[in-house]
C-alpha cells in the first residue's frame, strides 16, 4: 500500500461526496445493527481519514483507528480535534496490517474495510484480522466485488474498457483513486472467515445502481434518502447485489462453549 498517501485528498473528497456518502450510511447502517446495544471495542484497520472511527464513535462504542498513511492519520486527527466530546472514544496508531499491535488483545468488533482490494492476496489479511476478534464478536470486511468488474465502466458508457475486463474475466480493475485494484468474490471472502472459526452472516452489496455517477452528483436531501433506501433493499437480495461494486462481509465468533 506504499504510496497512499499522495492519494488521501482524493479519498478525502470522495468520501465527502454524496456518493461516497452512500457507501458509509450503508456499512454503518449494518454495523450498528450487529453491534452490541452496549459500547462496543471496535478497531478500524485501515481507517483511512476516520470517517467510520468517527460514526462509530459517536454511536457511543470505543474505537482504535490504525493505518499506515501517517498522511490519513493527520486527517482523521483533525477530524477528530472538531469533535471534542469524542476524544475520550477514540485513539489512533500507525500501523499497517501486518504489524498491528495488538497480540494479547481481543475486540467486540473488527472492522477493515477498502484495504483488501490494495492486496495481492486475502487470505493472510483476514487471518490477521480474524484473530484479533474477541469470542461473540464480529469481522466487518468492504472489499471490491470481483463478480461487479466492468459494471462500472459499462454504465458510465465507456464499452471497450466494460467489454476488456468482462471477457477477459480479470480480478483488476482501476479504482476511483486511479489505482489499480483487485476484487474478492463474497463466497471467498465468507470462505476465509470459516477457515478461522468465524460463522459467516448474510453478505451485502454496496453502491448498486449509482456506483457509475461521479463525486458531482448532489442529489437534494429527500433525494439522497429515496436513493439509499432503494440501495439498503436491493443491498441483501440476488440478483442485485451481485453488481454491486463493493461487497461488505460480515462474520461473527461464537461465544465461548457455543459450537
Amino acid at each position: 500500500m506504499s504510496g497512499f498517501d499522495a492519494v488521501g485528498a482524493a479519498y478525502s473528497a470522495h468520501s465527502g461526496s454524496a456518493r461516497g456518502r452512500l457507501r458509509h450510511d450503508l456499512v454503518e447502517r449494518r454495523l450498528l445493527a450487529e453491534l452490541p446495544g452496549r459500547p462496543a471495542r471496535v478497531l478500524d484497520v485501515g481507517c483511512g481519514n476516520g470517517e467510520m472511527t468517527l460514526r462509530l464513535a459517536a454511536a457511543g462504542h470505543q474505537v482504535t483507528g490504525v493505518d499506515p498513511s501517517a498522511a490519513m492519520l493527520a486527517a482523521a486527527a483533525d477530524r477528530l480535534s472538531a469533535r471534542p466530546d469524542l476524544a475520550g472514544h477514540i485513539e489512533l496508531v500507525d500501523a499497517g496490517l501486518e504489524r498491528l499491535p495488538f497480540d494479547r488483545e481481543r475486540f467486540d468488533a473488527v472492522c477493515c474495510h477498502g484495504v483488501l482490494m490494495y492486496l495481492d492476496d486475502p487470505g493472510l489479511a483476514v487471518a490477521r484480522l480474524a484473530g484479533l476478534v474477541a469470542p461473540g464478536g464480529l469481522l466487518s470486511v468492504l472489499a471490491k466485488n470481483r463478480r461487479a468488474i466492468g459494471v462500472r465502466e459499462a454504465l458510465a458508457g465507456d464499452y471497450p474498457s466494460a467489454h476488456r475486463l468482462i471477457v477477459s474475466e480479470t480480478d483488476r480493475s482501476t479504482g476511483n483513486l486511479g489505482r489499480e485494484t483487485r476484487g474478492d468474490a463474497p463466497e471467498a471472502l465468507d470462505r476465509l472467515a470459516a477457515g478461522h472459526g468465524l460463522v459467516p452472516l448474510p453478505w451485502q452489496g454496496v453502491r448498486i445502481f449509482h456506483d457509475h455517477l461521479d463525486d458531482t452528483w448532489a442529489p437534494e436531501p429527500a433525494a439522497y434518502e429515496a436513493a439509499l433506501e432503494v440501495e439498503w433493499e436491493a443491498s441483501w437480495r440476488s440478483p442485485y447485489r451481485e453488481m454491486g461494486h463493493l461487497v461488505h462481509a460480515l462474520a461473527s465468533r461464537p461465544e465461548r462453549g457455543r459450537p
